[in-house]
Order: structure tokens, then sequence, then C-alpha cells
């Protein structure tokens, strides 16, 4: 295989994460959903306002699904200290996210978190390492979600031992959703533009990396400026698919997968395309001034809004 690099597949397939917690409260929660734009076009919108405020008190208030990958803020520093897995951390890239909601999320809480490796593959000039996460509510041992988050390694691959390339997976065949963005218009189409200062807003729900902040580690990273975390735009997509989809009920959604493909800068404006085939909603975001798409997937719900 093309490449070298220092990853021992055995060592990283059964490698055990301890397991972590993660605490918040409705600030959190609230924080968050200005963070992926909650209320940025309408700050009285009553799709919106609920998740930032609610008249009974902030106990009340309720939470974006997408809250879920905030369970996983820290992963890339403990993938940093896996054993048998030495790679760049500057070349690491987010590549794809899977969400399942099993129950609501609360509005504060303390949740138990067991990551574990569920894939490794060598493409020859990378690797993709697979974790899936799995999220309980510490008090009660209620399981709230499944996390599967993929990350491109760049630059580590080549670690086959023989000609056909290193694969490993945990899950069958087909378990994983697979879709195809339609040639035929839309069902719908929401359209929002992110704030200049969406990035410094999201950061501060947790995702610190410089990259979204400092102009310096953006330019060597070969950016223009600090790009907006890819978890924010996955944020702003299942709103949008919320709002116009599910009209506003977030407790529809089942599953969410998201695919990066670009970089989006704070300040463009997002174009969320909709299809609906079932259940299933296939999506795809673009970067309105560069006519790029940024993101894909496909979000299934558990039922349909009556008005559809």
């Amino acid at each position: 295989m093309a490449g070298t690099s220092e990853i021992d597949p055995q060592l990283v397939i059964s490698h055990e994460f301890p397991e972590t917690t993660y605490s918040y409260t409705e600030r959190d929660a609230a924080l968050y959903a200005l963070g992926v734009g909650a209320c940025s076009r309408d700050a009285v919108d009553d799709k919106e306002l609920k998740y930032v405020y609610h008249q009974d008190g902030q106990q009340s208030i309720e939470v974006l699904p997408t809250f879920a990958s905030l369970f996983s803020v820290g992963l890339q520093s403990r993938i940093l200290g896996m054993p048998g897995l030495e790679f760049d951390p500057r070349l690491l890239l987010h590549g794809q996210q899977y969400i399942e909601i099993y129950k609501p999320l609360p509005s504060n809480g303390c949740i138990l978190n067991k990551a574990t490796v569920s894939g490794l593959h060598d493409k020859g000039k990378s690797t993709v390492l697979e974790v899936e996460i799995l999220s309980y509510e510490k008090e009660s041992g209620i399981q709230l979600c499944m996390q599967r988050v993929a990350v491109y390694l760049r630059g580590a691959g080549g670690f086959s031992k023989s000609s056909q390339p290193y694969s490993y997976t945990k899950y069958p065949s087909g378990q994983a959703p697979t879709y195809k963005i339609p040639k035929s218009q839309p069902f719908a189409v929401f359209e929002e533009c992110t704030h200049p200062s969406q990035a410094l807003l999201y950061r501060l729900s947790g995702d610190y990396n410089p990259l979204h902040s400092d102009p310096r580690v953006a330019e060597i990273a070969g950016f223009s400026r600090p790009i907006l975390h890819g978890l924010c735009t996955l944020g702003f997509a299942v709103r949008a698919i919320v709002n116009s989809i599910c009209r506003g009920d977030q407790n529809m959604i089942r599953n969410i997968t998201g695919r990066f493909l670009l970089h989006v800068y704070p300040g463009e404006t997002l174009i969320t395309e909709m299809w609906i085939e079932g259940l299933r909603v296939t999506y795809q975001v673009k970067v309105k001034e560069r006519s790029k798409a940024a993101l894909s997937g496909v979000v299934t719900l558990n039922r349909f809004a009556s008005s559809l």
C-alpha cells in the first residue's frame, strides 16, 4: 500500500476508552441553540423561542436533537492518546456524524458516555477511524442517544499488510444509511444567513479549536479566515428540517446523518434543500455565495407532521 504510517490496527480496534461524563444546565442548552442560529431571524418565533425561554422557567425549555453532539466534545483529544495510532493532529478532518435519538434530551443533566472503536479503514493516503458513543442519563441509567463519528486522518494511511486494504467495522454491511441527492426540485428550501461571529458564539458550547477563531491558525490550515464548525452547520441544517418539515416539533427526529463536504465561513448564507421519501428527508446544504455544497445527509422521522 502507498505511503507510510505508525498504525497498529489490532491495538486500535481493541482500545477501550474510559467512560466520561458530560454535565450541562439549561443555560448550556440555550447557548447551544443560539449558536446554531435559533431565533436569529425572529426573536419571538414560537417554533424556536422554546429552546431559549419558557414562561414556566428555564428548566422547562426544550432541547434540539443535535445538542447530543456536544456529548462527544473532547473526543479528538482522546483519539490523540490512543495506542497504535500515530498521526498529525493538524491533518484530522471530521468526515461524518450520525446521531440516533432514543429519548427527548432533558434541559439539564449529567450524561454518562461509553465510547468504542467501531471502524478502521486504510484508504492508502489516509485512514478513516469510526467511534461509537452511547450516552445515558447517569442518575437513571436511561439511554438517551447513540452517535457514530468518522474522522479522516490524512497522511496516516498505507498500514495494510496485504494487497487488500485493511477494513474493519463492527456493523453488518448495509446497516449504514445510504442516500443520493435527488435531481428533482426539492420539497422545501430554507435559506438563512450565518452571523460573522457565529463560530465565536458556537465555540462557547465547548469546541475551542483555534481553527474557528484564530486567523493565524486558519491561514496555516489553508483558509483565508477562521471557518465555522462543521457541527454548527449540521445544527443549522437540522433546524431547517425541524422548521420546514416537522412544523417545529424537534421530537419527530429519530436519527440524523451528516457528511461534511466543504468548509463554511461565518457570515455566509446557507441554503438547505430537502426531499421527502417516506419518513426519510434527504437534505443538502449549499453555501449561496460560492454555489457549493457544504453538507449533505439524511434525517429519519418517527412520524409525519399532520399538516404535510
